[in-house]
């Protein structure tokens, strides 16, 4: 067993709370997690959270988006300073990008969240600003409870990264 994985274990309920909430930010799943403990092997920690994230539902999944944010802010604020340093170098792609994609993502973040209520949400992880944006507007097309299926989905992978993360730290 890896040393981070044998010091969640051990953590208190609360602890392990706050690390697994720098995963995902939806409280229901991060109980489950911490009921969950102990994790045999980093196998079981992800495949116990893939599961338990399926047994989650739109509220949960709204929770969650609000722990992220905005792609393409340009200052990670006191809000999300525990994850931060993950959010940046998940947003890698931001950085030197042109100006107008810049303005298109902060554009687009607006006429998002009017239309469906939530962040955009993508796994952002090895994606260029333009990619980025290009998914946005093509997202914008679809139907509200496909989009929030959509965004679960990519949270779904957000958190296996983090995850793999919080392994190897």
């Amino acid at each position: 067993m890896s040393a981070p994985l044998e010091r969640l274990n051990k953590l208190l309920p609360s602890e392990a709370r706050a690390e697994l909430m720098r995963c995902c930010g939806s409280s229901r799943w991060a109980d489950g997690m911490v009921r969950a403990r102990p994790f045999e092997d980093a196998e079981h920690l992800l495949s116990e959270a893939s599961w338990l994230w399926k047994q989650t539902g739109p509220e949960d999944w709204r929770e969650a988006f609000t722990h992220h944010p905005r792609i393409g802010e340009s200052q990670l604020r006191a809000k999300f300073a525990a994850t931060a340093s993950w959010s940046s170098q998940e947003q890698g792609g931001v950085k030197g990008a042109d100006e107008a994609v810049l303005k298109g993502l902060a554009e687009g973040n607006v006429e998002y969240e009017k239309r469906f209520g939530f962040i955009f949400l993508v796994c952002a992880t090895g994606k260029s600003a333009a990619e980025m944006l290009e998914l946005l507007r093509a997202r914008l097309d679809n139907p509200p409870d496909e989009e929030l299926r959509i965004a679960a989905e990519e949270q779904a992978k957000i958190t296996r990264i983090r995850l793999e993360k919080l392994l190897a730290s």
